[in-house]
């Protein structure tokens, strides 16, 4: 087997991915986005036009309703050719899903709609100051005020803070408890004069341009919220098992690209009389690199198929998020390690991609609360005695 093809069974996705990374010239994009952080609209708008945005949104909703297997296809071999900035940005209507699928008529015609065309950026804001991983501690306030709701409170690490159209946001409609129950879900245009925003500089991803968004009173209608009072989390945690899986297959399509691109120059950069490559201090890191990258997107492909088939993987789903990001850091550490001075340069895309792939063990569920996930479903919490 040549450890360049990497095991994806062909499908008539990959051409069309091809083709959208060579008319838009994604890949030189993304270096330029790094250089020069910004929220690249015209590119979204294009992706979706060419149909690559909502690649598993139900037809009925304006998507393409692939399967998942064939969704994971596309994403890794978007993130191979160029990153995981587009592909992450292919996704973006999967991270909002819960209104596509649970909002009202006309709350999806006016904002899922528009964001599966590439025409409307909606964001998506859950993360604060004092609330990560722990969906029990959300302050954002929802105070009823007779026809809808007041919103008071500060989101932090937000994608897109000071570049979405509109966002999904998060907020507390019932007291503070120690679970997520009482959370509720509202879309809110973001350009009103009680919405602050900021941005932060991030060690990678810098398009996303997160940041910091502060609500002082902001006023919501009860259209704008998603579903039923405080039943936001119950949509929530059936979408991040999806995602989780469909990033996965991005952060190994990332780690791949690197690890092709080492595998090439070891095989031709020469080092007292013959290739690295034949030095046992670098060919084996690569062969344990080419295995670990194969297994995990083995893993995370199967474990794709079979949520198609309706089955339940939401332990299998943390642990691919967790293997994919760990398995393509050591392939690009590597990559950067073999590829000497020059690879520790910006000349090369390794460094970008690392510090790319490194938000993986951090976002949407750190490792640590991936492997709590996992632990679960071996030793399943039983309830407190009466």
């Amino acid at each position: 087997m040549n450890p360049s093809e990497a095991p994806i069974p062909h499908d008539p996705i990959v051409a069309e991915v091809e083709a959208a990374v060579r008319t838009l010239n994604l890949a030189k994009r993304s270096a330029e986005l790094d250089r020069d952080p910004a929220f690249p609209r015209s590119e979204f708008q294009q992706l979706g036009r060419l149909g690559l945005l909502g690649l598993r949104t139900p037809q009925r909703l304006g998507g393409r309703g692939l399967a998942l297997p064939t969704v994971g296809i596309a994403l890794h071999h978007l993130a191979y050719r160029a990153g995981t900035t587009f592909a992450k940005l292919s996704l973006q209507p999967e991270f909002a899903g819960i209104l596509g699928e649970h909002g009202e008529p006309a709350l999806v015609d006016q904002y899922f709609r528009p964001l599966v065309r590439g025409e409307m950026l909606v964001g998506n804001q859950v993360t604060e100051p004092e609330a990560g991983a722990d969906a029990g501690a959300l302050a954002l306030r929802a105070e009823r005020t007779g026809p809808g709701y007041r919103l008071t409170g500060t989101k932090s690490q937000a994608a897109f803070a000071v570049d979405a159209d509109a966002a999904i946001v998060y907020a507390r409609t019932a007291p503070r408890t120690a679970s997520s129950a009482g959370i509720s879900a509202f879309v809110v245009p973001q350009d009103g004069p009680e919405i602050h925003r900021s941005t932060q500089d991030d060690l990678g991803e810098r398009w996303m341009r997160r940041g910091t968004v502060h609500y002082e009173g902001v006023e919501v209608t009860e259209a704008q919220r998603i579903g039923p009072e405080g039943r936001a989390f119950d949509y929530l945690k059936g979408e991040l098992v999806r995602e989780r899986l469909l990033l996965a297959a991005i952060y190994l399509g990332v780690g791949r690209s690197s690890f092709d691109e080492v595998v090439q120059y070891a095989g031709g950069r020469a080092t007292f009389g013959r290739p690295i490559a034949s030095h046992e201090a670098v060919g084996f890191p690569l062969v344990e690199d080419w295995a670990r990258l194969d297994a995990a997107w083995l893993y995370t492909y199967r474990a794709l198929e079979r949520m198609e088939r309706g089955e339940t993987v939401e332990a299998e789903s943390a642990l691919a998020k967790w293997m994919a990001t760990e398995v393509a850091l050591t392939a690009i550490d590597h990559a950067i390690q073999f590829s000497g001075g020059k690879g520790y340069s910006k000349e090369l895309a390794h460094e970008r991609r690392w510090r790319d792939v490194r938000s993986g063990a951090l976002a949407h569920g750190p490792s640590e609360i991936m492997h709590l996930v996992a632990a679960r479903s071996l030793w399943p919490r039983r309830p407190d005695p009466a």
